[in-house]
């Protein structure tokens, strides 16, 4: 299985790159390959950075888009973690698609993570969406009906499904109200998912208590705020009347939150 992340469009409150790197480090450390970022990146937008090392040596550091590789529970993993492109997307995900048909990988699995009007107080929820209906039933997902604009997580969809390669998408909500504080907790949410998925038993103390801890400070800072603990507890009261998110609304909120990136 090939797990991919993209930092940016698709990677709301970092949870995305948070959970993939989470599962680089402990399902796939070894290094495999790097896609070249000379074709796909306007410099001028997303700058190299100079890093310095043991005080004298000078290094430029290039955006990265970094396979890794290793074997969890007998299952083997790749993941891919990096940078949304500014240029060239087919050519990009074309690259992507050639490692997935090389390394004979039975799925493709994107993450991503979205701003959602759902309280950080409540689990956090996570739609799984694919285009193969038995890729659907096997692994209890649905069929996106999105149209508008997208991302690379899209983009690298629609060229695996292309290709004959296996795709499937995982989305995380994160609470619009705290838009740009990393969320452990969706990444959680994607770990045990993506767990889930592939069947693997997983511990994740770490992160929970990351999440937990995230958790806390959420809710002290909305407590400090009178209007704010008062728009919390009406998401509260929506979604203990609903006894949980019905997934037909999980993905209208979806499909809000990418039009309304695509229109910034």
């Amino acid at each position: 299985m090939v797990i991919a992340a993209f930092e940016g469009w698709n990677d709301a409150g970092d949870a995305a790159t948070l959970a993939a790197r989470w599962l680089r480090d402990r399902w796939a450390p070894e290094p495999l390959a790097d896609i070249d970022p000379e074709e796909f990146y306007d410099f001028t937008s997303t700058r190299p950075r100079v890093e310095l090392h043991d005080g004298i040596t000078r290094t430029i550091e290039w955006p990265a888009n970094t396979f890794t590789y290793g074997t969890t529970a007998g299952v083997d993993a790749v993941v891919l973690l990096g940078t949304e492109p500014q240029l060239r997307w087919r050519t990009f995900c074309a690259q992507v698609v050639a490692v997935a048909q090389w390394l004979d990988a039975r799925l493709v699995l994107t993450l991503g993570a979205l701003l959602a009007e759902l309280p950080h107080t409540r689990p956090t929820s996570v739609i799984g969406t694919a285009v193969d209906e038995a890729l659907i039933r096997r692994l209890d997902l649905q069929r996106s009906t999105y149209e508008g604009p997208t991302g690379i997580v899209g983009v690298l969809q629609d060229a695996c499904r292309r290709a004959g390669v296996s795709g499937a998408s995982l989305w995380a909500t994160v609470p619009s109200y705290v838009p740009g504080a990393p969320s452990p907790k969706a990444a959680l949410a994607l770990v045990e998912r993506t767990a889930d998925v592939l069947s693997v038993p997983v511990s994740t103390t770490d992160l929970d208590i990351t999440a937990a801890a995230y958790e806390r400070q959420v809710s002290d800072v909305v407590n400090d705020d009178e209007e704010m603990t008062q728009y919390v507890e009406r998401l509260e009261h929506r979604y203990d009347n609903n006894e949980g998110v019905p997934s037909g609304s999980l993905a209208e909120e979806v499909e809000r939150f990418l039009r309304d990136r695509g229109s910034d």
